[in-house]
């Protein structure tokens, strides 16, 4: 038993130990040595202008299924089309907010947050989309001021959350106020679609490996289930299904620009703090502990197109762009690299005033100017 004893502390010993180097080795700061190697290699064939493909439709629908190919397998349907339960109703300053849950898939319903004006409709709609900010213990609460949660931890963290990344203002409520039909949902891993044991951050790139052993995707679940809520929000007789649009910031900013390049019915897109190419983010350039990540990992895009590229599926379509030159996600050279090559499609197809692309002196952050400003734009486009 003391020998037993006494290779579990010396085994423990080698785990914790920080220290331990090999003189030799192939990973440093989360990148393989050879990353500017792998970069060079990725010519992005599928990209509009560097594809063989002329016919700017045609493109768009080859490249599009490309991506739904790496997005690997969706979700079953639901049975019975998207059902709902009303969990709650409250009225607020000249709208309502209903949390439902919402059959977007055979496996699960999703939590969310249907906010609507009051008066006749149909009315324009807006699918709002929630950040990362590696805190997953709330979702559509950072977007919409709670409703019918566990306790009073759940809204103090909401309003805490606003105050941090959104000048302590929800824009889920903001744009309701304003007129909109708002949609607000969980994605999986966040808030009511989290782990039993509580929110690890930890745990999240551990999941998407054992998702990725049943042959999913939980990135592409993600966007998956917002092309399937955007799909319910169109069909709701509140709705005016000519003028749906979507907006977010962070990783909300990114599931903002998936959402649109995938989804027909998005019209307006605005997207606040994220925007980049891999060639910057994967590279050893700037001083990162994180690179890219399994939140907006698709499994082989990369050697097709890149994140620009996947973006500008949306157009001709209204799309906002907003990046913070204080960001340190998302260095200046990499957004105006993006930028550039998103506003060469634009142009090619006639479009270029439907892309609006703005660098603000603000770090990653959505604030209430720019909430401001996301209004203005989707008053003009929707």
């Amino acid at each position: 038993m003391r020998e037993l004893l006494c290779c579990l502390i010396v085994s423990l010993a080698f785990c914790t130990s920080h220290a331990q180097q090999r003189e030799k080795y192939e990973f440093r700061r989360n990148l393989p040595v050879y990353a500017d190697s792998l970069i060079a290699d990725l010519t992005y064939p599928l990209a509009w202008g560097n594809s063989d493909i002329s016919d700017f439709n045609q493109w768009k629908q080859t490249a599009r299924q490309k991506v739904l190919d790496c997005m690997l397998m969706p979700p079953p349907a639901a049975p019975n089309g998207y059902e709902t339960r009303l969990i709650a109703e409250e009225h607020r300053e000249n709208y309502t907010v209903r949390k439902l849950e919402i059959r977007l898939s055979r496996y699960y319903w999703v939590p969310a947050y249907l906010l609507v004006p009051d008066g006749e409709g149909p009315f324009p709609a807006v699918n709002v989309l929630h950040d990362h900010g590696a805190h997953l213990f709330i979702g559509k609460e950072k977007m919409v001021h709670p409703l019918a949660v566990e306790d009073s931890i759940v809204k103090n963290d909401a309003e805490a959350w606003a105050t941090s990344l959104y000048g302590g203002q929800f824009l889920g409520d903001y744009l309701a106020r304003h007129g909109f039909v708002v949609l607000s949902t969980d994605a999986p891993m966040w808030g009511e679609r989290g782990q039993q044991e509580g929110p690890r951050r930890e745990k999240y790139d551990m999941i998407a490996g054992n998702m990725m052993m049943y042959g999913i995707d939980l990135s592409a679940y993600m966007t998956y289930d917002d092309i399937r809520a955007t799909d319910f929000l169109a069909s709701l007789d509140m709705v005016d299904k000519s003028r749906i649009g979507c907006a977010g910031c962070s990783m909300g900013a990114y599931r903002a620009w998936m959402l649109a390049a995938l989804s027909d019915h998005i019209k307006a897109c605005a997207v606040i703090c994220w925007r980049t190419t891999t060639d910057e983010q994967m590279s050893f350039k700037y001083q990162r502990t994180e690179n890219g990540g399994f939140a907006n990992c698709l499994p082989g895009l990369r050697r097709w197109m890149d994140y620009p590229h996947i973006a500008s599926l949306a157009c001709p379509n209204a799309m906002l762009l907003i990046n913070g030159s204080q960001d340190k996600l998302f260095p200046v050279p990499a957004v105006e690299k993006a930028y550039s090559i998103m506003h060469d499609v634009w142009q090619s197809q006639g479009a270029a005033e439907q892309l609006e692309t703005e660098l603000w002196d603000i770090p990653h952050s959505c604030p209430v100017n720019a909430q401001k400003r996301i209004l203005k734009f989707l008053k003009k486009h929707l």
